[in-house]
């Protein structure tokens, strides 16, 4: 019994921060019940309505966000999909198609934290898993490295369950490792990085996030840019815009020529840059 009530204590304090957002708490219950819902229709329109508060239209469906959902159910279930979502399968996509020097070098991947050779690796690296978001770690003075917490960050990513949370099919098909990569930076010392958002091989959006990782008061700024470098009324997350605006430029330019190349033949796809020391940049 005591062991119960503080379970119940324990997930009151996860939720306590949503308590004036009653929806928001529903649909992280809704999300940790999704495998046990069979049908992705009647899960994704709950899960839409807790986290937005409106109907979603899978029949006629006219809103950006309607249609992600749309794709979750009809399309994004090939094995093209797959390697498109696996940050290490998609480096061989990429390469054949733009070319290799595009590519953030890899220095190993693995199934188990444990087979990893830290000894290995050089000073500077980057840690991340294969198949989800925010398992990553970022080593800039290998003196320095803790392997704890690296190793619970990473096993702990190496757990996460994206498919039946969001119906995102295609993470289905990852498997999932840790891949090291080369540690990169800008001539700022931080990192930034360029989303293109591509329809049918056109590019339309361009999204922008600066001082991702920088100690800077406010955190990561998250802008959005129509293809003529018009700043759009889009806030997302909760996070501030960037001071500094940007502005036409060949890295952009070219950025935005391979991401129609990479994208072509694909409804909907978002394309990610991380510039490294101007103007040489990677994908990953």
């Amino acid at each position: 019994m005591n062991f119960v009530i503080l379970l119940i204590v324990n997930k009151m304090r996860d939720y306590s921060k949503f308590i004036k957002q009653p929806s928001l708490i529903l649909w992280n219950i809704w999300t940790r019940v999704a495998r046990f819902v069979k049908s992705d229709e009647l899960y994704l329109r709950v899960y839409y309505r807790l986290r937005t508060g409106k109907k979603l239209d899978l029949d006629n469906p006219k809103s950006f966000t309607e249609k992600i959902q749309w794709l979750k159910i009809y399309c994004n279930r090939t094995p093209e999909c797959s390697v498109m979502v696996d940050k290490y399968a998609v480096k061989k996509y990429v390469a054949d198609r733009i070319g290799e020097e595009y590519i953030i070098p890899t220095y190993g991947v693995w199934d188990n934290f444990d087979d990893i050779d830290i000894s290995a690796l050089p000073n500077q690296f980057v840690l991340k898993t294969t198949h989800s978001s925010g398992g990553i770690y970022i080593c800039k003075d290998k003196s320095l490295f803790d392997y704890s917490v690296a190793r619970k960050k990473i096993v702990g990513s190496l757990k996460k369950e994206i498919v039946y949370r969001s119906r995102e099919y295609q993470y289905g098909g990852v498997r999932p490792r840790i891949l090291a990569e080369k540690y990169m930076e800008d001539e700022t010392g931080e990192l930034k990085d360029y989303k293109f958002f591509c329809f049918n091989g056109s590019p339309k959006v361009l999204f922008y996030a600066s001082d991702r990782y920088s100690t800077n008061k406010g955190g990561v700024k998250f802008d959005y840019y129509d293809m003529d470098y018009n700043l759009l009324p889009i806030t997302s997350q909760g996070h501030g815009h960037s001071d500094v605006l940007l502005t036409k430029s060949p890295v952009i330019e070219k950025m935005k020529k391979l991401s129609a190349i990479l994208s072509k033949g694909y409804p909907f796809c978002v394309l990610i840059f991380i510039v490294y020391v101007v103007p040489f940049f990677l994908v990953s």
